[in-house]
C-alpha cells in the first residue's frame, strides 16, 4: 500500500455517516480532502476539528455546476483531483403501491444523477492527467432487493453498472464501488411511511458503524499504482442480507 499524503481526495455527503467518518479516516492517513454536502455548517465545523488539509465546500450532487465548482475549489486550493468518493445518497423506502413519485424522482437525481455528475466533473481531468480514481457508495441493495427497497435498489444497482462501465472504458481510471450492509447512519431519516421507518429501526438492530465502511474506501483507495479494488462488500456479522 502507498501513502496518502500526496492525494487529493473529494467527498461528497460528508456532513454526516458514512462521508464524515470517511473525511476523518483520510485525514487521518494524511490525505487532502475537500468535503461537500448541503449542510455548509456542519461541513465547516467538521474541516476546522480536521485541520488545514481539509476545505469545506457547499455542494448539490443534483446540481451539474454545483458539482463542477466543487472539482474547481479543490484544484485552485490544492493544485489536482486524485480521488472522488461518490457517497452522497438518499433512501425513503416505501411500497410502490403507495405511489410516491416525489419520493422515486428523488432518489433517482441524488442516488443516479449525482453519481454521473461527480464522473463527468472529474473524468476530462483524470484522462487529461492519466490518472484518478472514482469511488462510488453503493448498497448491499445494488446486489439484492427487498420490499419497500425496489426504486432505490435500482439506484443502487444503476451506480454498480455505471462503476463497472467507467472501469472498462477507462484503463487509466480506478474504478470501485463500496456496498454497506446496514450502517448506523442518518439514511433513511426521510421516510415518510411510519411502519416502514420503524421496520428500518428493527434492520439496525445489527448494524455496522460509518466507520467500517470509511477503512474500507481508506483501503481502496491506499492500493499502489497498477492495483484497482473494483468492489468491496461490507456486512455486519451474522447479518442474513
Amino acid at each position: 500500500m502507498t501513502g496518502l499524503s500526496d492525494k487529493t481526495i473529494l467527498i461528497t455527503g460528508a456532513s454526516s455517516g458514512i462521508g464524515e467518518a470517511t473525511a476523518r479516516e483520510l485525514a487521518a492517513a494524511g490525505a487532502k480532502l475537500v468535503i461537500g454536502a448541503r449542510r455548509i455548517d456542519r461541513l465547516r465545523a467538521l474541516a476546522e476539528a480536521l485541520g488545514p488539509q481539509v476545505a469545506a465546500q457547499e455542494l448539490d450532487v443534483t446540481n451539474p455546476q454545483s458539482f463542477e465548482a466543487f472539482v474547481a475549489a479543490a484544484e485552485e486550493r490544492f493544485g489536482r483531483v486524485d480521488v472522488l468518493v461518490n457517497n452522497a445518497g438518499v433512501m425513503p423506502l416505501s411500497p410502490l403501491a403507495a405511489l410516491k413519485r416525489d419520493e422515486w424522482t428523488r432518489m433517482i437525481d441524488v442516488n443516479i444523477h449525482g453519481v454521473l455528475n461527480g464522473i463527468a466533473a472529474v473524468l476530462p481531468r483524470f484522462v487529461a492527467q492519466q490518472g484518478g480514481h472514482v469511488v462510488n457508495v453503493a448498497s448491499i441493495g445494488a446486489h439484492l432487493v427487498v420490499p419497500t427497497g425496489a426504486v432505490y435498489c435500482a439506484t443502487k444497482y444503476a451506480v454498480w453498472a455505471i462503476t463497472e462501465g467507467l472501469r472498462q472504458e477507462h484503463a487509466e481510471v480506478r474504478a470501485t464501488i463500496i456496498s454497506p450492509g446496514v450502517v448506523a447512519t442518518e439514511l433513511g431519516h426521510d421516510i415518510s411511511d411510519p411502519e416502514v421507518a420503524a421496520g428500518l429501526q428493527l434492520w439496525r438492530a445489527n448494524s455496522l458503524s460509518p466507520d467500517a465502511i470509511a477503512r474500507a474506501i481508506r483501503y481502496a483507495v491506499e492500493q499502489p499504482d497498477g492495483v484497482d479494488v473494483n468492489e468491496v462488500i461490507v456486512r455486519p456479522s451474522g447479518s442474513p442480507m
